[in-house]
């Protein structure tokens, strides 16, 4: 087959939903597929550039990459949560030059995506990884509390507070208005969790996904996000690390992310190993932390899992419901048990009592009595280590791209 996938960012950026674009790719390459990607242009990045796999990647220049106002970084240029018309005119020459089966998209750019094969016969499946395509925010919070649903007024006010008023005012106006366009050009619809699926169906297709007698019924399916089969290298960064087992959070060093909730917990641990946090750098960051606590900021890949590796445990104490949370199979795949928050989609990975403790979002008194057990307990560490390496064995590609292959071939023979 002949796939064209759609990413809000690529390769060389880092993140998540970035690294799971790449690893797709390369996985349908190496089964002998053709795969070409599309994403938004960048200062610094060759326009077409054929990676090594074969898989070729197209930058392409859009309207909002020539308004700065758009992005505060210039640097990371974001898509905006509706069609670029410039963005959507090059896609719809790039499919004719291509002449890709199948366009699959994720983010906003799929709004352009959505607009390129408008009127055309190509299908489109869209994966949601995050909540972008109904919460103009991308995080499905209100008040710091998981968001009930989409509601003009309320959108408007939380998308104010966020942005400014005067971006705030058009990621709504943008949302709002593109869920017809999706509506009416997607083919098919994946998410990556059964939460992302509901809040997909609620929010998105107004539950059309579940009724065989609606005239607009959109099929959908939970096809989880995999892990990149590369070892741990063993190199400088490690010598950075603590002499002895350490606490590890990975992730962005966000309140969102339940960073101050972890802060709080770790400073009523008795006899607390080191915790280390591994992650970007936000306006909401700590600019100080306590003792005990050292900070590592881009770290690459391969240092992450060699973190893992001389980790005691791993905690994931997020306030938002998590999409999926990749941080924490990385950790189970190294045998580390993990303290995570019972939200989002973080229960499709963490089984409480078998792979990882979960405690309500935002509970401290909660977070800090896990650790504390894991701390305490180095047979439950080990028991929980090994329930959750046997566990990821699900999240792994070789479970996960034939079920994107099956997927294509139906939504080619129009069974999908």
């Amino acid at each position: 087959m002949k796939v064209l996938l759609g990413a809000d960012f690529y390769h060389p950026f880092i993140g998540g939903a970035e690294r799971q674009s790449r690893l797709l790719g390369r996985e349908l390459a190496r089964r002998g597929h053709e795969i070409h990607v599309v994403t938004p242009w960048h200062e610094g990045l060759p326009d077409v550039e054929v990676e090594d796999g074969g898989v070729t990647v197209h930058r392409l220049k859009a309207a909002a990459t020539r308004v700065p106002w758009f992005s505060s970084n210039p640097k990371r240029r974001f898509h905006p949560p509706f069609p670029d018309p410039l963005m959507a005119w090059r896609i719809r020459r790039l499919i004719k030059t291509v002449k890709p089966d199948l366009v699959h998209s994720y983010g906003w750019i799929s709004y352009s995506c959505a607009a390129a094969v408008l009127g055309t016969a190509t299908p489109l499946l869209i994966s949601v990884r995050d909540y972008g395509f109904t919460c103009a925010k991308r995080s499905l919070l209100y008040k710091g509390r998981e968001c009930t649903g989409p509601a003009p007024l309320k959108c408007l006010g939380c998308a104010s507070s966020h942005y400014g008023a005067a971006k705030g005012i058009a990621a709504v106006a943008g949302v709002y208005a593109g869920r017809p366009l999706l509506q009416r050009t997607v083919t098919a619809i994946h998410s990556i969790t059964t939460y992302v699926q509901h809040v997909t169906r609620r929010d998105l297709l107004n539950n059309r996904a579940l009724d065989p007698k609606a005239s607009a019924m959109v099929p959908d399916f939970v096809i989880p996000s995999f892990l990149e089969d590369l070892p741990a290298s063993d190199h400088d960064f490690v010598k950075r690390l603590p002499n002895v087992p350490f606490i590890l959070f990975v992730g962005a060093l966000q309140a969102h992310k339940g960073l101050y909730d972890l802060i709080a917990a770790y400073t009523t641990l008795r006899n607390g190993p080191p915790l280390v946090l591994i992650g970007s750098k936000w306006p909401d960051t700590p600019a100080r932390f306590p003792r005990g606590i050292t900070v590592h900021h881009n770290v690459d890949h391969s240092s992450v899992m060699a973190s893992w590796e001389r980790s005691l445990f791993g905690v994931m104490p997020s306030r938002w419901p998590e999409p999926l949370g990749v941080v924490t199979l990385e950790a189970m795949s190294k045998g580390k048990p993990v303290v995570a928050t019972a939200t989002g989609g973080i229960v499709d990975i963490v089984v409480d009592g078998e792979t990882g403790l979960l405690v309500p979002p935002g509970d401290v008194p909660a977070l800090a009595a896990a650790m504390q057990r894991l701390i305490d307990h180095p047979d439950l560490r080990m028991r929980l280590g090994a329930g959750g390496r046997d566990r990821v064995r699900l999240f792994t590609a070789d479970e996960v791209i034939p079920r994107y292959e099956q997927l294509y071939r139906e939504i080619l023979s129009g069974t999908g």
